[in-house]
């Protein structure tokens, strides 16, 4: 009874084993155009309404995923849900004024704030102090001599500066003055500016709600403001920038609300077999950048065409594993929110992740692969792909991804962009960083830019479907090999 218990186990360690090389060109064959382009006419059409993150068309974009991943028989990724949701927040301007000697002036036209960069405050000065050019480095130190603790101060922006200093111009900026004089205790800015922006009242979104500092309350003021808290002298001291405190009574008012809502990425997961507690993630963007104005960005390559692929992929690792060729490790398929804001969906799933990243062997990313790069002079363009970050933390993964292609898909791997110096910096721009950042070994597929790239035009019927097919074919292989191949990938070597 022993020896056949030991033969039953024998038996099946290798049946788990011959998985691997069991055939997956079948399989890949169910990958189809009709099926991507049925898709992406959805997920890239006008009802989504460009899926940007936390609004009602992500949530529909949302709400198709998870339900091809139910109708395909996935479980849920996030213990017993598909949505892993993360919150988000955008700032909504309650009160904004500002008045010189008890003359009020409109917000839009003569001043301007930053929502994100200000906090609620009001102050009534009696006095301001101009510092020139509000530089305090090593080049230059414009507070040299001058109290500002607890006042108002008062400085010329780039735009309206006629000289900027030499040694200054490459570090000029809002920011750089800003960080100048909270060194020197201001408690709020005044910046003369030719560029006043209409008056915001929902701020840009954000996820990070705390910060370890508070910015110095900021009023960007056109120059009929800084005349008449200047007065006459207003011309000779823009030529000359000198310091000067200034009799005016100025009142400022800012306040704020934070607006909480939330955006989701949606997980399914294929179990696998006798490796099934370790994992093989499968990524890609769902979210995009909305409607602005009555336009819709329709975001069907970016990253509609990533979207697509792991619906496809989804289907068919199922129908392997119905037809008795399932994975060993099991497959993680999921899609994103929150990338075109900074990665923030992936960024939140490698901080809370649903499943080990210790026992995650590869993240496998889709970015953009349904177009063809018009920059892109060499080779057969209507047979590639770019490759980015296989060499970056394991010595195993570009040995395999090479030998999968040349074996498979044949297409011809372009390594342009897996330079992380790359002007572009493509290999910081898309979720797999998050994962490699907790040294999970990724592989980035990308077809490149093109003229479309972050526009309205990007839509469904400009995607090369049959090239699409093919790269979704080639992230299947190499998916394919690893989740059946018996060890996980070395993670020998440092992120850079």
């Amino acid at each position: 009874m022993k020896k056949l218990f030991l033969l039953l186990l024998v038996l099946s360690a290798l049946a788990g084993r011959a998985q691997r090389y069991a055939n997956p060109k079948p399989f890949a064959k169910d990958i189809t155009v009709e099926d991507l382009q049925r898709h992406l006419y959805i997920i890239a059409g006008a009802e989504m309404e460009g899926r940007e993150t936390a609004t009602e068309g992500q949530r529909k974009a949302a709400a198709y995923i998870e339900n091809e991943f139910k109708l395909l028989g996935l479980a849920p990724g996030n213990k017993n849900s598909y949505e892993m949701y993360f919150p988000v927040y955008a700032d909504s301007l309650q009160q904004l004024a500002l008045s010189i000697n008890d003359t009020g002036f409109i917000a839009g036209r003569d001043f301007s704030v930053n929502l994100a960069d200000n906090h609620p405050a009001g102050f009534r000065f009696s006095e301001v102090v101009f510092a020139g050019y509000g530089l305090s480095d090593t080049a230059r130190d414009d507070y040299e001599g001058l109290d500002v603790k607890g006042k108002l101060v008062m400085v010329w922006s780039e735009d309206v500066a006629g000289n900027i200093p030499a040694g200054s111009r490459r570090g000029f900026s809002g920011f750089t003055q800003q960080m100048a004089a909270m060194k020197n205790g201001a408690a709020a800015l005044l910046i003369i500016t030719k560029n006043i922006i209409p008056a915001v009242v929902k701020g840009s979104m954000y996820v990070n709600a705390y910060h370890k500092t508070q910015g110095i309350t900021t009023f960007y003021i056109s120059e009929n403001l800084a005349e008449k808290i200047m007065g006459p002298g207003y011309t000779a001291q823009k030529a000359a920038a000198m310091p000067q405190v200034y009799t005016a009574n100025i009142a400022l008012s800012f306040n704020k609300t934070m607006v909480t809502m939330q955006s989701s990425n949606v997980l399914g997961i294929l179990e696998g077999s006798d490796l099934k507690d370790e994992y093989v993630i499968l990524t890609a963007h769902y979210d995009h950048l909305g409607k602005k104005d009555g336009i819709i960005w329709y975001g069907a390559d970016d990253d509609g065409s990533g979207t697509v692929t792991i619906l496809e992929l989804a289907k068919v690792f199922t129908k392997a594993k119905a037809a008795g060729k399932g994975p060993r490790r099991s497959i993680v398929f999921m899609t994103v929110s929150g990338e075109e804001k900074g990665l923030w969906g992936s960024d939140y799933y490698s901080s809370h992740p649903a499943l080990p990243l210790e026992k995650t062997t590869v993240n496998l990313n889709i970015d953009m692969i349904g177009r063809i790069d018009p920059s892109r002079k060499h080779g057969n363009s209507a047979n590639y792909i770019y490759i980015v970050g296989d060499d970056k933390l394991s010595s195993d993964l570009k040995p395999i991804s090479e030998a999968v292609n040349k074996k498979y898909s044949k297409l011809e791997l372009d390594y342009k962009y897996n330079d992380p110096k790359d002007p572009e910096r493509i290999y910081y721009r898309s979720d797999h960083y998050n994962f490699a950042k907790k040294g999970v070994p990724v592989i980035f597929y990308f077809s490149g830019l093109h003229p479309d790239y972050h526009e309205p035009s990007d839509t469904p019927d400009k995607i090369n479907y049959r090239l699409l097919q093919k790269r979704a074919q080639l992230v299947f292989f190499t998916a394919w090999d690893m989740a059946n191949r018996n060890d996980m990938l070395k993670r020998d070597i440092p992120l850079r």
